[in-house]
């Protein structure tokens, strides 16, 4: 479930670094490396032999009865590319929309691939980064944004805009960007009375009906179950017996749902930054909003320890966040012209976008203390910044659309408000500067009942996976990489000391263990981590 707006805030923004490569592979060793894992059979238990039935025949032709002949048709999935030079293709690849109806409507998936000097390709690497909601496919447009050296030479790297994003099918646009603040930017998110939490609900139903006009029934189907099926479609239309992975954010949860689901395909997987693997209840929202609180009190605190810091206030940046905040609440302060007041909630969102990495906190010392002067532009632009406004246009990407619709997709309940504030109630606190939230949120309660909630992560006999969690991370914090790796069969986990959202790419220490595992499939030793 979800308790308050956006609490599961696993967008993965700016992790295009500067970085070096570890060079792993400079002097490969013999033989090559291996191009899959070897599998483990299933464990079958056989039936007791007089409880056999044997199949129904047609006394007319003598053939066996199949009741839906069309629907066990296997599906040939392909892909025309197209050209795009420097190694990069591009095409799509149609899938059923709802995989337990195979021969209904279909999703064209966009796709794209960056191939591998024909020499050197070890196999394909699947990679996500992120959201739910972010289209992927320009990662293999652009890997060397992404990926290391080591990985763009051994693999064919591909990408694609999971359903509901980007040049994919039932592409999620709901709301117009004129509406952004009127959903986003004018919330009380601390009601005070009924009439204060019916605005907020009656927001919920207004968003929700939104995306149901556009999207329609498709909403149902664009969980994170199918976006698996699909990555196994996009397999088999490249005629891969298996295939390497590497996930970011919400990425991790994607990838430990294929691993779970089509445990033989995977030759390895790395997930970086891994989200918590249950499905539903409280503890998945509890540790996020403890990790984003956590690294906020760390940023006040060096903040008060030094006199540079622009919102330092004589030693105590705590205080003064907390008294700007109440007061925000109660007195928005003018931003820019044509845009909302600065107040609670768009100063809330500014700060967790601002959480993400130690890069951005200097702007938020900035805009922290322009803010107690009354000055809200800096606050706005990193609120801006959390829902990819474009500052010269005042577009939107459909991001937070697609979120929304791809979460709600995942999730079993449909509850009243008045449920959704009784299960609300326990998180109701656990970290009061950050998410001073009296409410839940309501808007998954208004969209369709799902068409496949989200499967039980376990990774059973998909060989050993690597999860990558920072000390520091807000959005994905160690202890939900922790309970990732330990959900999954054969889970090794890696810590990395950084304040930041994902590591890979921040280190040589890092970046070695990953492209050795990818490449190589040597898996980390226990307990290691990377300072």
């Amino acid at each position: 479930m979800r308790v308050g707006p956006r609490v599961r805030c696993l967008l993965l923004t700016g992790l295009v670094v500067a970085a070096a490569c570890s060079g792993a592979d400079d002097a490969d060793p013999l033989p090559p490396p291996p191009v899959t894992r070897s599998t483990i059979p299933p464990r079958v238990s056989l039936p007791d032999p007089s409880e056999l039935v044997a199949p129904v025949t047609d006394p007319a032709d003598g053939s066996a009865d199949a009741t839906d002949a069309e629907s066990a048709t296997p599906l040939d999935y392909s892909i025309v590319w197209e050209d795009r030079g420097n190694g990069v293709e591009a095409g799509f690849v149609t899938v059923p929309l709802d995989y337990s109806d195979p021969q209904g409507d279909t999703l064209d998936l966009r796709v794209v691939r960056h191939r591998a000097p024909a020499d050197d390709r070890v196999g394909v690497l699947f990679a996500n980064n992120g959201g739910p909601g972010l289209p992927a496919s320009s990662m293999a447009a652009t890997v060397r944004g992404w990926f290391g050296e080591p990985l763009i030479e051994r693999f064919d790297i591909v990408t694609w805009d999971p359903r509901g994003t980007g040049e994919s099918g039932a592409s999620v646009d709901c709301i117009d960007g004129s509406e952004y603040d009127r959903y986003f930017g004018s919330s009380d998110v601390t009601p005070e009375d009924d009439a204060e939490r019916d605005e907020l609900i009656e927001l919920s139903r207004d968003f929700a009906e939104a995306c149901i006009d556009a999207v329609g029934d498709s909403l149902a189907h664009l969980g994170t179950n199918n976006s698996a099926r699909d990555m196994d479609a996009i397999r088999q239309a490249l005629g891969e017996d298996q295939a390497s992975y590497l996930g970011f954010s919400y990425g991790s949860e994607l990838g430990a749902v294929w691993a779970t689901l089509f445990p033989d395909t995977v030759r390895a997987a790395v997930l970086d930054g891994a989200a918590h693997p249950d499905a539903d209840g409280l503890e998945p929202t509890r540790q996020q909003r403890i990790g984003f609180e956590t690294v906020l009190n760390t940023f006040l605190a060096e903040c008060s320890a030094n006199e540079s810091c622009a919102f330092h206030n004589d030693g105590d940046a705590e205080g003064a966040f907390d008294a700007l905040l109440e007061s925000l609440d109660e007195s928005p302060i003018p931003s820019a012209e044509g845009r909302p007041d600065v107040n609670l909630e768009i100063a809330i969102n500014g700060v967790i976008q601002a959480m993400y990495t130690e890069g951005r906190w200097s702007a938020l010392e900035r805009a922290l203390d322009d803010a107690a002067n009354g000055i809200g532009g800096g606050l706005l632009a990193l609120h801006d910044g959390y829902f990819q406004r474009d500052s010269q246009t005042g577009t939107y990407s459909n991001l937070l659309e697609s979120f929304q619709a791809i979460t709600c997709a995942d999730d079993p309940d449909r509850l009243t408000p008045d449920e959704s504030d009784a299960e609300a109630a326990p998180l109701i606190g656990v970290a009061p500067r950050l998410f001073p939230y009296t409410t839940a949120s309501y808007t998954c309660d208004f969209f369709p009942a799902s068409a496949d909630p989200r499967a039980e992560i376990t990774g059973d006999r998909a060989g050993p996976v690597v999860v990558i969690g920072t000390t520091g991370d807000p959005s994905t914090p160690l202890e939900s990489s922790q309970a990732m790796a330990d959900a999954l069969e054969d889970g090794h986990l890696v810590t990395v000391e950084a304040n930041r959202h994902t590591a890979y790419r921040t280190g040589d220490c890092i970046n070695d263990i990953v492209h050795q595992y990818l490449i190589w499939l040597e898996v980390p030793a226990p307990d290691t981590r990377c300072t």
